[in-house]
């Protein structure tokens, strides 16, 4: 998800493998493994296989993103995993953060520019329920340059400091920098610099 737009994304999607394959994240995958089932909102799902993951685990799965194309990947994969996800079409700008909705926000390599996050991230905390969970995956500044992932534009990769800042109202369970290794299809391969977060809403 970036400054594209749907009609980027929706060419992106219109192959006919998944790009990002079809197996969920390795580090949302672990986080969520960790609570026990509720609601949860997936934030630039794309073609759903974190999604479809989290519905394989008990979770009911809301899940956003503005390629038309990217649903109906998503919705035929649930099909394929019996799972039932509710996937909904829309710019995260124009997207409605109902309050005290949901037990955890996945947020997984959803790069947006800096003025949109300051409208995503206060939705983030206010959509989540006391006791939430917000499990954020993405790249970091000094991915900018590597082949292995992310969008080439410094605004749109994160830090330490934003996310700190950004979710100051939130406890941090865990936030660090690392050096990992990418497998999830073609445009993610390979050694990257990522941002992992893990907070609850108090």
């Amino acid at each position: 998800m970036n400054d594209y737009g749907g009609e980027f994304w929706n060419n992106r999607y219109s192959a006919d493998d998944f790009i990002y394959g079809i197996k969920p994240n390795n580090f949302f995958k672990a986080s969520l493994k960790k609570s026990n089932p509720g609601k949860i909102l997936m934030l630039g799902e794309g073609e759903g296989r974190n999604a479809v993951f989290a519905a394989a685990q008990g979770w009911k799965v809301d899940a956003v993103d503005f390629s038309e194309i990217a649903k109906e990947k998503a919705l035929i994969l649930a099909k394929e995993n019996s799972v039932m996800i509710n996937y909904t079409v829309s710019n995260l700008k124009d997207f409605k953060f109902n309050p005290n909705t949901y037990d955890a926000v996945g947020y997984i390599f959803a790069h947006i520019n800096s003025s949109l996050r300051s409208i995503v991230h206060p939705g983030i905390t206010n959509t989540l329920k006391v006791g939430g969970h917000l499990i954020l995956e993405v790249f970091e500044k000094s991915q900018l340059g590597r082949t292995s992932g992310g969008p080439q534009n410094f605004d749109m990769l994160y830090s330490i400091d934003e996310l700190k800042n950004d979710f100051k109202s939130m406890k941090f369970i865990s936030l660090e920098k690392k050096e990992t290794l990418l497998d999830e299809g073609e445009p993610h391969q390979g050694k990257a610099i990522v941002v992992r977060l893990i907070a609850q809403k108090v």
